[in-house]
């Protein structure tokens, strides 16, 4: 073991717990979660010396330091879509390892439902994109639900995989999310359910994929020697990595994703190999983000995805219990959901749900990928291994 293996342990992790919440802006709603990360490891912002939030448009993050009331040593607003969070934590990690910091901060805040945003819509009111590399999507519009839904038809055409194969993966997480009473969907479902619903973009129906809400979170990063003294039990950073994958000049692979570059690395760091691994969360914009990141992680070979998820074996009593809060399928999704695949992973490692059928039994190690930007298109991929004290 070696790298960031035990160099930094998180000490506080908070979910917002309202899907809608009118009238907050995203600052206070960040302030929220903040304040209630902070104490329940037994902190407040003045303990803080460095701060992390994806930024949005020019110093907006350096706006939210302000808001907070935190003067930080290290700042971090690196932006890679919704796994910017995994980054940050991988981020924070290696500041306090160079002593450059002792308690890290990290933000999320999203009004998106509320504000009726229509997130990868494309259309007439999209962002303006550079016409290179663009030239043969720019014209057309990127519409994510398409770019996924391109991956999920030459994944089917390629390997076999089934419409049936991954609605069974949005019925797994929706039986998780009926254990959650903060989901924005817990009724049950089943696999006709999912094909019944309204198409999206062929092969993907509504129910494969994401909702849209609002949303926060906050999670406290700090030294070994500053988590001694926490309220918390503590969740050790073991092993980290990152991947990106673009067009490639015209040469895509459109199945395998940025996972089989992070996964390897973050697993290797911390010294686990799969059968290590007690309790997952990825991220699931949709469900095919879910079977390919399966397969690049390497939890099953390429193509075999679609008979990996089948059954049972993704479920809290399954042999890979994941997305055990209901995924974004289910949960939440308030247009960036990496933080929340990390305060799920660590109320599990601590034991948070102990005495519900929400526990992970015997949870040690947790693995968190998340996904960012569009895959078939350009997208980033961040892994964390996490463990228990």
């Amino acid at each position: 073991m070696g790298g960031l293996t035990k160099k930094a342990a998180i000490v506080g992790a908070y979910e917002h717990p309202g899907r809608l919440i009118p009238g907050k802006s995203t600052h206070e709603i960040q302030a929220e979660c903040a304040r209630h990360a902070l104490a329940e490891a037994g902190l407040t912002n003045k303990d803080v010396d460095g701060f992390m939030t994806p930024s949005g448009i020019g110093m907006d993050a350096m706006n939210v330091a302000e808001y907070l009331g935190v003067q930080p040593d290290v700042f971090d607003s690196t932006q890679v879509g919704g796994s910017s969070f995994l980054l940050h934590v991988a981020r924070a990690t290696a500041a306090i390892a160079a002593g450059q910091a002792q308690v890290v901060l990290i933000t999320y805040g999203s009004n998106a439902r509320s504000a009726a945003r229509a997130i990868g819509t494309g259309g007439a009111a999209r962002p303006v994109i550079n016409p290179w590399p663009d030239s043969f999507e720019a014209p057309y519009g990127g519409i994510l639900a398409g770019m996924y839904a391109t991956v999920a038809s030459r994944h089917m055409h390629e390997y076999g995989t089934t419409k049936e194969q991954l609605a069974n993966i949005s019925v797994v997480t929706r039986r998780h999310a009926s254990m959650n009473p903060d989901a924005m969907y817990r009724d049950p479902i089943a696999v006709d359910d999912v094909l019944a619903s309204r198409m999206i973009a062929w092969p993907l129906k509504m129910l494969e994929c994401c909702v849209i809400s609002d949303g926060g979170g906050a999670i406290v990063v700090t030294s070994p020697e500053r988590a001694r003294d926490c309220k918390t039990r503590p969740v050790w950073v073991l092993g980290a990595g990152e991947g990106y994958r673009h067009l490639g000049r015209g040469k895509r692979d459109w199945t395998t994703i940025a996972a089989a570059q992070s996964g390897p690395s973050a697993m290797g760091m911390a010294g686990v190999t799969h059968k290590d691994i007690d309790h997952l969360m990825v991220y699931d914009s949709f469900t095919i983000t879910v079977l390919t990141t399966l397969e690049s992680l390497g939890f099953c070979k390429t193509g075999e995805g679609g008979s990996f998820v089948e059954g049972n074996r993704l479920a809290i009593d399954g042999e890979l219990p994941m997305n055990t809060d209901g995924g974004g399928l289910s949960s939440n999704h308030p247009g960036m959901r990496g933080i929340f695949l990390i305060i799920e992973a660590v109320k599990q490692l601590r034991g948070d749900y102990e005495g519900t059928q929400r526990q992970v039994k015997d949870c040690k190690i947790s693995l968190c990928h998340g996904t960012g930007g569009m895959l078939g298109s350009r997208h980033s991929g961040e892994t964390l291994v996490l463990g228990r004290d």
